[in-house]
């Protein structure tokens, strides 16, 4: 039977933690070759949307598996994407134009050794979930020991991921959250301070938020750097989320980060030369960092280069786009324990079978 399943069933089916074991297990069998990954692609309709002026149609898609996992993972978004103005800032938007003013984005699991479909679900809650699993891999190898303050830029629903998966990790003494929007992220400051039965405070400035910070995560929709460089200081962990694609430049992060970076490790170098990210590859064109100097998530994981190895390192890890075997490693979680749990629906699989070769 395939199992169908919705975001509240995977909501109930996955923890940080989980998610965080299953993608540093899967980038293991990355490096060691047993797990194969197709770098995320978007593609945009050439004419804005007569409905919806200022957006486009885009259909993104990623898929990749593992030998562990046991699943081929495909997840698909049929998005209105454009871009919109938050107290001056620029920010991606995905318009929920489809019925009943709701969004359209699915993840497919195969079995690798029978071929046919396991699971379907929607992609929100797994999306959110596996974004900030795989900065809390980055942070587990990067941050200092024993980080005492984090500084969060974002409000939203990616920070809000980042914060419960950074929490899972460390016991944070201060939590500072930043947001252009002072109302909203002081909306969020007290929702997530209920939720986590701790302190997180709204701060006043990007700067006030950088100050003092251990570990300084940025996880927004901004289109441009969202802090100043020049405040980062000796022995900080910076880390971002802001990846771009072909046709839009986003960026979290500037030149000046990147500069004081000792180590900068990335999500996937392939992808950045193909989108030519401003912050990966232009930032190597430019000369800021050698290219060969760059390294990737699953280097780290596989001990084939050092994290951080000096208290006054400033190491900058860049979660720079989404790949399919994270969909593989978390959906195979979600996978397990809702079946377990008795979640969701189950479906014929004879239905999504044929008897002609394909």
């Amino acid at each position: 039977m395939t199992l169908l399943l919705r975001n509240e069933d995977v909501s109930e089916a996955l923890t940080y933690r989980d998610a965080m074991v299953a993608t540093e297990a899967i980038l293991l069998e990355l490096a060691n070759g047993e797990a194969i990954n197709r770098p995320r692609t978007q593609t945009y309709m050439p004419v804005e949307s007569r409905a919806h002026p200022g957006f486009r149609y885009r259909f993104k898609s990623q898929e990749g598996g593992g030998a562990g996992a046991g699943v081929w993972a495909l997840r698909i978004t049929s998005d209105m994407a454009g871009f919109s103005y938050t107290a001056g800032v620029k920010r991606r938007r995905i318009l929920p134009v489809a019925s009943g003013e709701r969004w359209c984005g699915l993840v497919m699991l195969f079995d690798l050794e029978r071929l046919e479909p396991l699971a379907i679900m929607p992609d929100g809650v797994i999306q959110k979930m596996r974004v900030a699993a795989m900065s809390a891999v980055g942070a587990k190898y990067l941050a200092p020991s024993h980080p005492r303050v984090l500084g969060l830029f974002g409000s939203g629903w990616q920070a809000g991921a980042h914060l419960e998966a950074l929490c899972a990790l460390w016991p944070f003494e201060r939590v500072k959250v930043y947001s252009p929007n002072a109302e909203h992220c002081q909306a969020f400051c007290r929702q997530m301070s209920e939720k986590l039965a701790r302190s997180v405070e709204a701060m006043p400035s990007a700067h006030a938020t950088v100050e003092g910070s251990d570990c300084v995560q940025a996880a927004t929709a901004a289109w441009e750097p969202v802090f100043d460089g020049h405040w980062i200081e000796k022995g900080m962990y910076v880390a971002s989320i802001g990846g771009s694609d072909g046709s839009n430049k986003r960026r979290e992060i500037d030149d000046e980060t990147i500069r004081r970076a000792d180590l900068y490790v990335v999500h996937a170098k392939d992808v950045a030369r193909q989108d030519q990210s401003p912050d990966i590859w232009e930032a190597a064109t430019k000369g800021l960092i050698a290219w060969e100097a760059i390294h990737e998530v699953q280097e780290l994981v596989a001990g084939r280069i050092e994290g951080r190895t000096r208290a006054d390192q400033v190491t900058l890890y860049n979660n720079n786009t989404g790949s399919g075997i994270q969909f593989a490693a978390c959906g195979a979680a979600v996978l397990q324990r809702a079946r377990a749990l008795g979640l969701g629906r189950e479906l014929p699989t004879e239905w999504f079978l044929e008897s002609v070769s394909p």
